[in-house]
């Protein structure tokens, strides 16, 4: 590679950041995310009213018979690639509104402001030929888990989780190909008890999503998917299934419970290190840690749809807010309000 074409960073020796600055740009980092959070959370409240009169002029029936798929088929890459060809002959036939709901935010604007609620409304009967449901709710859940690794580093996760949502489809229109299915059966099957990896849906699910992932894989190869509408091929979309399929996301296991506890944990370790007191794992000759969590990488490897959290905050924070801009034609501008719901 010519050096013209390799980055700087590729180009130079980029020096090493000193620990003492390096600690004190995470703690400034920590203080920008806080603020930002804090300004989302006071936000919400001032939009809702807006949102909901922007509801009122999108679900008029002049507006609403191509409102949203106008505006998915102006969405941005990070959304738009996520949608095969069968996907968008099921929305635009039949998706009637989308809505999106910071919930846990009450009117005060006290609250979690990262959990999303998502609630796609569908027409039914003869102008839906793929599924029978008139709504589909997904609720995404804005938790953390502190953990201590065994050279007592702390380890902060925080993100969004989920539980799979079905999808009850008409006869052969299981655009997932029995992937939602087979993820919603395991949940399901979760909540009566039983280890996991001992459970039949376990398996079933595998088997599932490496049979999807191996015909993803031929048709990548092949560089086309079929187009015939009865083959809803899976097309070009990195997740290497349908849209629908992000119904079936779920993330890390982190129980409410278990988030409050880390919240105030992470809480308190912030406090002590606004005051310049020493916390676990700040100790200058600390080794760097890799220990990972078995049971988090179970969890993922069983995901439908891994790229499930990336697509929630690309529709909460870009297309939800930019509807009206993405309806007009515009592909391609800032956001023209906060990222609030």
């Amino acid at each position: 590679m010519a050096d013209e074409q390799k980055s700087l960073a590729e180009r130079v020796e980029v020096p090493d950041i000193p620990k003492a600055a390096a600690k004190k740009i995470a703690l400034l980092e920590q203080q920008f995310l806080r603020a930002e959070v804090e300004q989302l959370k006071h936000s919400i409240p001032l939009f809702r009213p807006i949102y909901e009169e922007r509801n009122k002029v999108i679900t008029t029936p002049e507006v609403q018979e191509n409102f949203w798929m106008r505006v998915f088929s102006h969405a941005p890459a990070e959304i738009d690639e996520y949608i095969t060809t069968a996907d968008a002959a099921a929305l635009g036939t039949a998706l009637k509104n989308v809505s999106v709901e910071r919930f846990e935010v009450n009117e005060a604007g006290q609250g979690e402001p990262r959990s999303i609620r998502f609630v796609f409304e569908f027409r039914t009967g003869e102008e839906n030929p793929f599924f029978t449901d008139e709504k589909l709710v997904k609720e995404f859940y804005w938790r953390k888990r502190v953990t201590k690794t065994q050279k007592g580093n702390t380890i902060v996760w925080e993100g969004l989780v989920s539980e799979p949502v079905r999808v009850h489809w008409k006869a052969d229109r299981d655009l997932t190909k029995g992937l939602l299915d087979a993820a919603c059966d395991l949940a399901e099957a979760e909540k009566k008890g039983g280890e996991r990896k001992q459970l039949p849906e376990f398996k079933k699910l595998v088997s599932k999503i490496e049979e999807v992932e191996a015909e993803a894989a031929k048709l990548d190869e092949e560089g086309e998917g079929d187009d015939d509408e009865e083959d809803f091929p899976v097309g070009p979309s990195p997740a290497g299934t349908s849209f629908f399929s992000f119904f079936g996301y779920r993330g890390r296991d982190v129980s409410a419970e278990e988030s409050a506890k880390a919240t105030q944990e992470d809480e308190e370790r912030y406090q002590k290190m606004l005051k310049g007191e020493k916390v676990d794992g700040d100790d200058e000759e600390a080794e760097e840690d890799d220990e990972e969590d078995e049971e988090d990488d179970e969890v993922e490897a069983l995901e439908i749809f891994p790229d499930g959290e990336e697509l929630a905050v690309a529709l909460a924070e870009d297309l939800w807010p930019n509807a009206l801009k993405y309806y007009g034609g515009f592909s391609h501008f800032g956001h023209g309000c906060c990222e609030s719901c």
